[in-house]
């Protein structure tokens, strides 16, 4: 009889190493920038990735401003959502989001490939999205990543 033992390591909250990250979204897509940047905050890039538990790194967004939408989804995608009174419908486009401001269209678009659960809300308090190139992290050393 073989007496190896092949078990399955699952992290917990004391045994996962985070790191810091900035990702640059100059000149990048809007969605896949946001599907990369979801599956770091998750930690699906590392071996350890436990699904139940939050092992993914702290992800700082630089340059929202610069982001792109391809075709005409400046103008024609939509949010909706509603205020939960009769006749609440509210709807914004990108370009109106845009207005207001950049990090928004970042934070919505990445927050919408997490979990809807306890565990997404935790990991979307993971991420940080700059308008311009600078950023208040840098006590944190973060690795400068490309996507």
């Amino acid at each position: 009889m073989d007496t190896l033992s092949y078990k399955t390591i699952s992290a917990n909250s004391s045994t996962v190493e985070k790191q810091w990250v900035v990702v640059d979204a100059q000149a990048a897509i809007l969605g896949r920038l946001a599907s990369e940047v979801a599956k770091i905050l998750r930690g699906k890039t590392k071996p350890s990735f436990t699904p139940n538990v939050d092992c993914g790194d702290n992800v700082i967004v630089i340059n929202a401003d610069k982001v792109r939408l391809t075709g005409d989804k400046w103008n024609a995608k939509v949010y909706v959502r509603h205020t939960g009174y009769p006749g609440g419908q509210r709807i914004s486009t990108p370009k109106l989001l845009k207005q207001k401001s950049s990090a928004i269209l970042v934070e919505k678009a990445v927050r919408g490939m997490l979990p809807k659960n306890r565990l997404g809300s935790k990991l979307y308090g993971n991420l940080y999205v700059y308008e311009g190139a600078e950023h208040p992290h840098a006590a944190q050393q973060p690795k400068a990543i490309t996507l």
